[in-house]
């Protein structure tokens, strides 16, 4: 892995904390598993809430409305 400075002039110290940076997500990338997810269960999928259209409102809906105190 070649890492290149384009802009500016780091200190060793904030480079060595970049590459530490960079070399800690290579890692956590690698030791991701790269299989299938396991499927998500119904209560935490967000499709079940859209799953059916919701009716549009009609002219007089704003007089159904209510507004807790």
């Amino acid at each position: 892995m070649t890492i290149k400075v384009v802009r500016g002039n780091p200190t060793p110290e904030e480079l060595a904390a970049a590459l530490t940076v960079v070399r800690a997500r290579a890692a956590a990338t690698e030791s991701e598993p790269s299989g299938p997810r396991p499927p998500r269960d119904a209560w935490s999928d967000p499709s079940r809430i859209a799953a059916h259209r919701m009716p549009h409102p009609g002219p007089t809906a704003w007089g159904r409305t209510y507004w807790p105190s």
